[in-house]
Protein backbone atom coordinates (compact mmCIF):
# COMPACT_ATOMS: atom_id res chain seq x y z
CA UNK A 1 0.00 0.00 0.00
CA UNK A 2 2.94 2.36 0.92
CA UNK A 3 4.17 2.02 -2.57
CA UNK A 4 1.38 3.04 -4.32
CA UNK A 5 0.92 6.24 -1.98
CA UNK A 6 4.99 6.87 -3.19
CA UNK A 7 5.36 6.36 -6.55
CA UNK A 8 2.05 9.16 -7.54
CA UNK A 9 4.35 11.58 -4.82
CA UNK A 10 7.62 10.74 -6.22
CA UNK A 11 6.30 11.46 -9.91
CA UNK A 12 4.64 14.98 -8.93
CA UNK A 13 7.97 15.80 -7.28
CA UNK A 14 9.97 15.03 -10.42
CA UNK A 15 7.26 17.05 -12.65
CA UNK A 16 7.60 20.16 -10.34
CA UNK A 17 11.55 19.97 -10.32
CA UNK A 18 11.72 19.73 -14.51
CA UNK A 19 8.59 22.85 -14.69
CA UNK A 20 11.55 24.99 -12.76
CA UNK A 21 14.32 24.25 -13.98
CA UNK A 22 12.83 25.10 -17.20
CA UNK A 23 11.70 28.45 -15.81
CA UNK A 24 15.23 29.37 -14.20
CA UNK A 25 16.78 28.34 -17.33
CA UNK A 26 14.45 30.80 -19.65
CA UNK A 27 14.82 33.33 -17.73
CA UNK A 28 18.34 33.29 -17.25
CA UNK A 29 18.79 32.38 -20.99
CA UNK A 30 20.00 28.69 -20.86
CA UNK A 31 18.29 27.49 -22.72
CA UNK A 32 18.77 29.99 -26.39
CA UNK A 33 15.51 30.06 -29.26
CA UNK A 34 16.97 28.18 -31.78
CA UNK A 35 14.87 30.15 -34.35
CA UNK A 36 16.20 33.31 -33.25
CA UNK A 37 19.77 31.97 -33.43
CA UNK A 38 19.64 30.80 -36.91
CA UNK A 39 18.37 34.66 -37.59
CA UNK A 40 20.77 36.25 -36.37
CA UNK A 41 23.90 35.05 -37.74
CA UNK A 42 24.22 33.54 -40.72
CA UNK A 43 24.33 29.56 -41.40
CA UNK A 44 28.04 28.25 -41.59
CA UNK A 45 27.60 27.43 -45.30
CA UNK A 46 26.88 31.07 -45.98
CA UNK A 47 30.37 32.39 -43.77
CA UNK A 48 33.58 33.53 -45.42
CA UNK A 49 36.14 31.24 -44.17
CA UNK A 50 39.41 33.45 -43.14
CA UNK A 51 42.81 32.01 -42.05
CA UNK A 52 44.46 34.67 -39.69
CA UNK A 53 48.73 34.31 -38.58
CA UNK A 54 49.19 37.40 -36.29
CA UNK A 55 52.83 37.46 -35.98
CA UNK A 56 52.58 38.10 -31.79
CA UNK A 57 51.28 39.79 -29.14
CA UNK A 58 54.47 41.67 -28.56
CA UNK A 59 52.94 45.26 -27.67
CA UNK A 60 49.48 47.12 -26.53
CA UNK A 61 49.50 48.30 -30.75
CA UNK A 62 50.05 44.25 -31.41
CA UNK A 63 46.89 43.68 -28.80
CA UNK A 64 44.63 46.82 -30.59
CA UNK A 65 45.59 45.36 -33.89
CA UNK A 66 44.19 41.71 -33.35
CA UNK A 67 41.40 42.63 -31.81
CA UNK A 68 40.42 45.00 -34.80
CA UNK A 69 40.78 42.22 -37.54
CA UNK A 70 38.82 39.74 -35.10
CA UNK A 71 35.94 42.21 -34.79
CA UNK A 72 35.80 42.89 -38.56
CA UNK A 73 35.67 39.47 -39.87
CA UNK A 74 33.46 38.07 -36.82
CA UNK A 75 30.39 35.32 -37.30
CA UNK A 76 28.10 38.16 -37.31
CA UNK A 77 29.64 40.15 -40.08
CA UNK A 78 29.45 37.03 -42.49
CA UNK A 79 32.90 35.22 -41.50
CA UNK A 80 34.44 32.05 -39.83
CA UNK A 81 37.22 33.06 -38.39
CA UNK A 82 40.72 30.69 -37.73
CA UNK A 83 42.90 32.98 -35.78
CA UNK A 84 46.93 31.58 -35.21
CA UNK A 85 49.45 33.41 -32.79
CA UNK A 86 53.23 32.75 -34.38
CA UNK A 87 54.43 34.23 -30.68
CA UNK A 88 57.36 36.08 -32.82
CA UNK A 89 58.42 33.00 -34.49
CA UNK A 90 58.30 32.83 -38.45
CA UNK A 91 58.35 28.88 -38.57
CA UNK A 92 54.87 29.14 -36.76
CA UNK A 93 53.31 31.69 -39.40
CA UNK A 94 54.71 29.08 -42.09
CA UNK A 95 53.26 26.28 -40.33
CA UNK A 96 50.18 28.46 -39.54
CA UNK A 97 49.77 29.45 -43.36
CA UNK A 98 50.38 25.51 -44.50
CA UNK A 99 47.48 24.41 -42.32
CA UNK A 100 45.19 27.19 -44.05
CA UNK A 101 46.30 26.23 -47.00
CA UNK A 102 45.01 22.37 -46.09
CA UNK A 103 41.64 23.44 -44.85
CA UNK A 104 41.14 25.32 -47.89
CA UNK A 105 40.47 28.65 -46.39
CA UNK A 106 38.81 30.95 -48.76
CA UNK A 107 41.16 33.89 -47.69
CA UNK A 108 44.77 33.73 -45.77
CA UNK A 109 45.20 37.39 -43.70
CA UNK A 110 48.54 37.72 -41.95
CA UNK A 111 51.21 39.91 -40.50
CA UNK A 112 54.55 38.96 -41.36
CA UNK A 113 57.10 38.61 -38.68
CA UNK A 114 59.90 39.59 -41.25
CA UNK A 115 60.15 40.55 -44.93
CA UNK A 116 61.87 37.86 -46.04
CA UNK A 117 61.59 34.12 -46.24
CA UNK A 118 57.52 33.68 -47.24
CA UNK A 119 58.02 33.28 -50.83
CA UNK A 120 57.08 29.33 -51.10
CA UNK A 121 54.59 29.69 -48.94
CA UNK A 122 53.00 32.10 -51.02
CA UNK A 123 53.50 30.38 -53.57
CA UNK A 124 51.61 27.45 -52.40
CA UNK A 125 48.91 29.71 -51.44
CA UNK A 126 48.62 31.34 -54.83
CA UNK A 127 48.81 27.61 -56.40
CA UNK A 128 45.65 26.42 -53.83
CA UNK A 129 43.79 29.81 -55.20
CA UNK A 130 43.45 31.09 -52.01
CA UNK A 131 44.06 34.93 -51.89
CA UNK A 132 46.34 36.13 -49.29
CA UNK A 133 45.85 39.82 -47.70
CA UNK A 134 49.13 41.02 -46.02
CA UNK A 135 48.31 42.99 -42.76
CA UNK A 136 50.47 45.88 -41.05
CA UNK A 137 53.99 44.42 -42.52
CA UNK A 138 55.36 43.54 -46.04
CA UNK A 139 56.79 40.65 -47.91
CA UNK A 140 59.97 41.30 -49.97
CA UNK A 141 58.98 39.12 -52.83
CA UNK A 142 60.48 39.32 -56.42
CA UNK A 143 57.10 38.18 -57.71
CA UNK A 144 54.15 40.62 -55.90
CA UNK A 145 51.20 38.57 -57.61
CA UNK A 146 52.27 36.15 -54.47
CA UNK A 147 49.44 38.32 -52.07
CA UNK A 148 46.27 40.47 -53.74
CA UNK A 149 46.70 43.58 -51.43
CA UNK A 150 48.37 45.12 -48.34
CA UNK A 151 46.45 47.09 -45.12
CA UNK A 152 48.91 49.00 -43.16
CA UNK A 153 51.29 52.23 -42.21
CA UNK A 154 53.41 53.52 -45.15
CA UNK A 155 56.54 52.77 -42.38
CA UNK A 156 58.94 54.56 -44.12
CA UNK A 157 57.17 58.03 -44.66
CA UNK A 158 56.87 57.19 -40.55
CA UNK A 159 60.12 57.59 -40.59
CA UNK A 160 60.43 60.90 -42.31
CA UNK A 161 57.82 62.71 -40.45
CA UNK A 162 59.70 61.81 -37.36
CA UNK A 163 63.14 63.21 -38.99
CA UNK A 164 61.06 66.25 -40.28
CA UNK A 165 59.38 67.05 -36.59
CA UNK A 166 63.21 66.87 -34.94
CA UNK A 167 64.50 69.23 -38.08
CA UNK A 168 61.31 71.68 -36.85
CA UNK A 169 61.90 71.09 -33.56
CA UNK A 170 65.68 71.46 -33.10
CA UNK A 171 64.89 74.71 -35.45
CA UNK A 172 62.70 75.91 -32.78
CA UNK A 173 65.34 75.74 -29.94
CA UNK A 174 67.69 77.66 -31.45
CA UNK A 175 70.14 74.35 -31.54
CA UNK A 176 70.07 72.99 -35.43
CA UNK A 177 73.67 73.45 -35.61
CA UNK A 178 74.30 71.52 -32.51
CA UNK A 179 75.86 68.94 -32.60
CA UNK A 180 72.84 66.35 -31.42
CA UNK A 181 73.66 62.84 -29.86
CA UNK A 182 71.13 60.25 -30.49
CA UNK A 183 70.56 56.61 -29.76
CA UNK A 184 67.93 54.65 -31.91
CA UNK A 185 65.68 51.15 -30.24
CA UNK A 186 65.01 49.65 -33.43
CA UNK A 187 62.09 46.69 -33.39
CA UNK A 188 62.59 43.60 -34.50
CA UNK A 189 65.30 43.43 -37.62
CA UNK A 190 64.20 42.57 -40.52
CA UNK A 191 60.70 43.66 -40.46
CA UNK A 192 59.06 46.01 -42.65
CA UNK A 193 58.00 48.24 -39.51
CA UNK A 194 61.61 47.98 -38.29
CA UNK A 195 63.32 48.71 -42.38
CA UNK A 196 61.22 51.63 -42.97
CA UNK A 197 60.99 53.77 -40.01
CA UNK A 198 64.86 52.92 -40.20
CA UNK A 199 65.65 53.96 -43.95
CA UNK A 200 62.85 57.07 -43.28
CA UNK A 201 64.47 58.62 -40.61
CA UNK A 202 68.12 57.88 -42.11
CA UNK A 203 66.63 59.46 -45.67
CA UNK A 204 66.59 62.85 -43.22
CA UNK A 205 69.13 62.85 -41.06
CA UNK A 206 71.67 62.41 -43.93
CA UNK A 207 71.23 65.71 -44.64
CA UNK A 208 72.33 66.77 -41.15
CA UNK A 209 75.88 65.99 -40.48
CA UNK A 210 75.88 67.12 -37.08
CA UNK A 211 73.32 64.42 -35.92
CA UNK A 212 75.28 61.89 -34.29
CA UNK A 213 73.76 58.35 -34.06
CA UNK A 214 75.53 56.85 -31.15
CA UNK A 215 73.88 53.62 -31.61
CA UNK A 216 71.30 51.33 -33.25
CA UNK A 217 70.21 48.39 -31.51
CA UNK A 218 67.36 45.74 -31.51
CA UNK A 219 64.90 45.94 -29.05
CA UNK A 220 62.52 43.49 -30.70
CA UNK A 221 59.60 46.35 -29.77
CA UNK A 222 59.66 44.24 -26.45
CA UNK A 223 59.64 45.89 -23.40
CA UNK A 224 62.06 43.46 -21.35
CA UNK A 225 64.56 43.51 -24.69
CA UNK A 226 64.55 47.69 -24.62
CA UNK A 227 65.14 47.44 -20.73
CA UNK A 228 68.01 45.59 -21.40
CA UNK A 229 69.19 47.68 -24.29
CA UNK A 230 68.92 51.12 -22.93
CA UNK A 231 70.59 50.13 -19.47
CA UNK A 232 73.71 49.28 -22.13
CA UNK A 233 73.23 53.08 -23.51
CA UNK A 234 73.26 54.92 -21.26
CA UNK A 235 76.42 52.84 -19.09
CA UNK A 236 78.07 53.39 -22.53
CA UNK A 237 77.05 56.94 -23.43
CA UNK A 238 76.57 59.63 -20.38
CA UNK A 239 76.17 62.73 -23.11
CA UNK A 240 72.79 61.36 -24.97
CA UNK A 241 70.33 64.33 -26.34
CA UNK A 242 67.56 62.15 -28.14
CA UNK A 243 66.16 58.93 -27.80
CA UNK A 244 63.98 57.48 -30.72
CA UNK A 245 62.09 54.29 -30.03
CA UNK A 246 60.47 52.30 -32.60
CA UNK A 247 57.45 51.59 -30.60
CA UNK A 248 55.75 52.44 -27.47
CA UNK A 249 56.49 49.61 -25.55
CA UNK A 250 59.96 50.24 -25.57
CA UNK A 251 59.83 54.06 -24.93
CA UNK A 252 58.05 53.22 -21.71
CA UNK A 253 61.12 51.03 -20.84
CA UNK A 254 63.41 53.86 -21.84
CA UNK A 255 61.82 56.55 -19.96
CA UNK A 256 61.69 54.61 -16.71
CA UNK A 257 65.76 53.68 -17.28
CA UNK A 258 66.45 57.16 -17.83
CA UNK A 259 64.01 58.43 -14.53
CA UNK A 260 66.31 56.04 -12.59
CA UNK A 261 69.40 57.44 -13.27
CA UNK A 262 67.30 61.01 -12.86
CA UNK A 263 67.25 62.16 -16.22
CA UNK A 264 64.88 63.77 -17.39
CA UNK A 265 62.96 63.62 -20.77
CA UNK A 266 60.46 65.63 -22.86
CA UNK A 267 59.57 69.15 -23.54
CA UNK A 268 61.51 70.74 -20.46
CA UNK A 269 63.74 67.62 -20.11
CA UNK A 270 67.32 66.81 -21.10
CA UNK A 271 66.52 64.25 -23.22
CA UNK A 272 64.33 64.21 -26.53
CA UNK A 273 62.13 61.19 -26.54
CA UNK A 274 60.34 60.41 -30.42
CA UNK A 275 58.21 57.16 -30.03
CA UNK A 276 56.12 55.00 -32.89
CA UNK A 277 52.50 53.56 -32.71
CA UNK A 278 50.58 56.69 -30.28
CA UNK A 279 48.72 54.15 -28.11
CA UNK A 280 46.62 56.17 -25.25
CA UNK A 281 49.44 55.69 -22.57
CA UNK A 282 51.84 57.08 -24.59
CA UNK A 283 49.73 60.05 -25.57
CA UNK A 284 49.25 60.31 -22.60
CA UNK A 285 53.06 61.19 -22.17
CA UNK A 286 52.83 63.37 -25.02
CA UNK A 287 50.10 65.70 -23.15
CA UNK A 288 52.34 65.50 -19.80
CA UNK A 289 55.49 66.36 -22.27
CA UNK A 290 57.29 63.27 -20.76
CA UNK A 291 57.43 61.83 -24.42
CA UNK A 292 57.97 64.92 -27.12
CA UNK A 293 56.24 63.35 -30.35
CA UNK A 294 54.45 60.39 -31.36
CA UNK A 295 54.47 59.30 -34.46
CA UNK A 296 51.57 57.06 -34.84
CA UNK A 297 50.91 54.00 -36.69
CA UNK A 298 47.11 52.96 -36.83
CA UNK A 299 46.31 49.72 -35.83
CA UNK A 300 42.68 49.80 -36.55
CA UNK A 301 43.10 47.50 -40.05
CA UNK A 302 40.42 44.84 -39.24
CA UNK A 303 37.59 47.21 -41.76
CA UNK A 304 39.83 47.76 -44.16
CA UNK A 305 40.80 43.88 -44.54
CA UNK A 306 36.94 43.39 -44.85
CA UNK A 307 36.26 46.06 -47.43
CA UNK A 308 38.95 44.31 -49.31
CA UNK A 309 37.73 40.91 -49.33
CA UNK A 310 33.78 41.74 -49.60
CA UNK A 311 35.17 44.01 -52.65
CA UNK A 312 37.03 40.32 -54.17
CA UNK A 313 33.74 38.60 -53.37
CA UNK A 314 31.87 40.38 -55.39
CA UNK A 315 34.57 40.35 -58.16
CA UNK A 316 36.39 43.61 -58.22
CA UNK A 317 39.24 45.12 -58.69
CA UNK A 318 41.46 45.98 -55.24
CA UNK A 319 44.01 48.41 -54.49
CA UNK A 320 47.81 46.23 -54.40
CA UNK A 321 48.36 48.76 -51.35
CA UNK A 322 45.93 50.40 -48.92
CA UNK A 323 46.84 52.86 -46.19
CA UNK A 324 45.52 53.62 -43.20
CA UNK A 325 44.93 57.47 -41.80
CA UNK A 326 47.41 58.01 -39.06
CA UNK A 327 49.05 61.73 -37.27
CA UNK A 328 51.70 63.17 -35.44
CA UNK A 329 51.19 63.77 -31.97
CA UNK A 330 52.63 66.66 -30.26
CA UNK A 331 51.27 68.72 -26.84
CA UNK A 332 49.75 70.87 -29.28
CA UNK A 333 47.05 68.43 -30.69
CA UNK A 334 47.02 65.37 -28.90
CA UNK A 335 44.28 66.37 -26.20
CA UNK A 336 41.21 65.95 -29.01
CA UNK A 337 42.46 62.33 -29.56
CA UNK A 338 43.04 61.33 -25.98
CA UNK A 339 39.68 60.82 -24.96
CA UNK A 340 38.59 58.68 -28.17
CA UNK A 341 41.99 56.26 -28.03
CA UNK A 342 40.29 52.65 -27.49
CA UNK A 343 44.12 51.29 -27.11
Amino acid sequence: MRRHVLYPMMAAIIVLILCATIIIGERSGFFLNPAKDTESEPSDDKLIVVGISQLGSESVWRTANTESIQNALSRENGYFAIFSNARQKQDNQIKAIRSFISQRVDYIVFSPCTEDGFENVLAEARDAGIPVILMDRTVNVEDDSLYVAHVGSDMKQEGIKAGIWLEQELWKRGRNEEDINIVILKGTEGSSAEIGRSEGFHEISKNHPNWKILAEVDADFTNTKAKEEMGKLLREFSDIDEVISQNDDMTFVAVAAMRSRCITTGIDGQVIVVSFDACHEALTMVYNGTINVDIECNPMQGEYVSQIIKKLENGESVEKENSVDEVVFTKENVLESLDSRAY
